[in-house]
């Protein structure tokens, strides 16, 4: 990934995110038509996410030391992470929530409980 791509990744709005990860979604549903003959359901989805954020507990400990992996860490460590806000998107879209909202009232709630 060059610079400017990268740059451009720290930038991103969450509207942007949201709209690319739909865009994405979409590619995986004529996927899942194609090898499985329907559309993964709203609850297949979020077993996708947790085994993603079970991946990056696991590469989590690899990256720490704490666990063996014969693979490149950082860079799968990356992925899964960003894997796993993506279906975050996808799931909170798949359930009328929206991410940005939910980020901010979450933030804004825990900003005032810790007194920050």
């Amino acid at each position: 990934m060059s610079i400017k791509e990268r740059k451009k990744m720290k930038h991103m709005k969450i509207s942007e995110a949201v709209e690319r990860s739909i865009q994405l979604r979409k590619v995986y549903h004529r996927l899942e038509r194609q090898y499985h003959e329907k559309e993964w359901t709203v609850e297949e989805d979020a077993l996708a996410f947790l085994t993603d954020a079970g991946l990056v507990g696991r590469l989590t400990m690899s990256q720490q030391g704490r666990w063996p992996t014969s693979g490149e860490t950082a860079s799968e460590l990356e992925h899964k992470i960003g894997e796993c806000m993506w279906w975050l998107i996808i799931l909170a879209e798949l359930m009328n929530i929206d991410s940005g909202e939910a980020l901010e009232k979450f933030l804004t709630k825990t900003e005032k409980k810790l007194g920050d």
